[in-house]
């Protein structure tokens, strides 16, 4: 089960050191509004889908809420099929597409999970409230 806050499930980026700062930095000044999770965290997990118009807690690294964000769509897409405007949405400054898969498989994979093409991700759309 993923955390709560105030009654809003969270929203925890990337990992907790200053990866998940950096990330939150980019939500807070308006540049990501777009990240990309797999689907068998949220299996593991137990956890549903979030949902367009669903408010989240986004988290730092210590847990403490730092801004609350709306999710404005949800995709379910093999990792092959996930779009540059998403891409472009998640902030990050990467340059192609090419490039975001690459950098997301290694991160993954860091995490002990290995991505292919039909690994199942979802892709969510956000803003700050």
């Amino acid at each position: 089960m993923w955390p709560r806050i105030n009654d809003l499930r969270a929203m925890e980026l990337g990992t907790p050191d200053d990866f998940r700062t950096e990330l939150n930095s980019l939500v807070l000044c308006g540049k990501k509004t777009a990240t990309t999770g797999l689907l068998t965290e949220y299996i593991k997990e137990g956890e549903i889908l979030e949902h367009a118009g669903e408010r989240l807690a986004l988290l730092d690294v210590r847990g403490t809420q730092v801004a609350t964000i709306e999710i404005t769509d949800v995709q379910l897409l093999n990792f092959i099929d996930v779009s540059w405007e998403h891409v472009i949405a998640e902030g990050e400054g990467d340059v192609s597409l090419d490039g975001w898969r690459v950098a997301h498989t290694r991160y993954w994979r860091r995490l002990g999970t290995i991505v292919e093409d039909s690994t199942q991700v979802v892709c969510l759309m956000f803003r700050l409230i």
